[in-house]
């Protein structure tokens, strides 16, 4: 019993999405649009990488469980946190920018 567990538990982290790499995204909130990109560094699920885009750039830390994906970074108007889904080269899902409100983004790995 003990092996068929391990065995699960290793096949579905083989199923995880890895989402190492830069991204173009797409983004819409009551604030404005805009296009950021993300360099994208995965460590088995834990996240890393950096956004350049309208707050500038800046350093990044998440998640990845499976194909949801959760990471946040700080800016001189607080923390931004995207959540969404991942499906092969495509991520979307939700924005929230603290004082700025809460929107929706869709991004395409490079």
């Amino acid at each position: 019993m003990r092996a068929l567990l391990l065995l699960i538990a290793l096949t579905a982290s083989a199923f995880a999405a890895d989402i190492s790499g830069k991204w173009d995204f797409s983004v819409s909130t009551p604030a404005g649009n805009g296009n950021p990109t993300f360099v994208f560094k995965q460590d088995g699920e834990k996240l890393s990488g950096t956004y350049h885009g309208f707050f500038g750039s800046a350093q990044l830390k998440g998640t990845v469980k499976g194909d949801d994906v959760e990471y946040a970074f700080s800016t001189s108007n607080g923390t931004v946190t995207y959540k969404g889904k991942v499906s092969g080269n495509s991520m979307k899902g939700t924005v929230k920018l603290e004082d700025l409100g809460d929107g929706t983004f869709s991004g395409a790995k490079k």
